[in-house]
């Protein structure tokens, strides 16, 4: 099982205005593989070092190897979620982040605007998911076939990755 958490980043659903919809939904989908286990996520504002200091302190503290971030990766002023992942990942993952888009493409040319990235942080994978259902759904299918291979190999695996 890999330890999985949540991070919602939305001003109206930490204000209470909103009900988070995204991040439930992350975790039914995650959830449906049976390898992923959840400790208690989060919601914060779109403010760049709430996001990147709750990243650090989930990464750094080794209690999970997945973080899932939904929200703030679009082109609004205070979409600022790749910034914030930016400062605090050591190694980008190109690739998942352009399946991702890939993916969004085949339902809505506005896939194409998300700024989302993906990376590590120590042994923990960072993924940067938009903050729409549909979207989240698009990601998450373009990478989950990858997420256990590359969580292995972040934490240290060796053995090839041919097959």
């Amino acid at each position: 099982m890999f330890r999985a958490r949540i991070l919602t980043v939305s001003d109206s659903t930490s204000q209470g205005r909103r009900t988070d919809r995204t991040g439930p939904l992350i975790e039914e989908l995650l959830g449906l593989t049976g390898r992923f286990s959840f400790q208690e996520g989060a919601v914060v504002p779109d403010e760049t070092t709430a996001i990147s200091s709750i990243l650090k302190e989930w990464a750094d503290s080794g209690s999970c190897d997945l973080i899932v971030t939904t929200g703030g990766t679009g082109l609004s002023p205070r979409d600022v979620t790749p910034e914030a992942t930016l400062q605090v990942i050591d190694r980008l993952i190109p690739g998942m982040a352009e399946a991702m888009r890939m993916e969004g493409l085949k339902n809505t040319p506005r896939a194409m605007l998300s700024r989302a990235v993906c990376g590590t942080r120590k042994s923990c994978l960072i993924i940067n998911l938009p903050g729409s259902p549909g979207a989240v759904r698009d990601g998450l299918s373009a990478i989950m076939d990858v997420l256990e291979h590359a969580i292995r190999k972040i934490q240290g695996d060796t053995s090839p990755c041919s097959g």
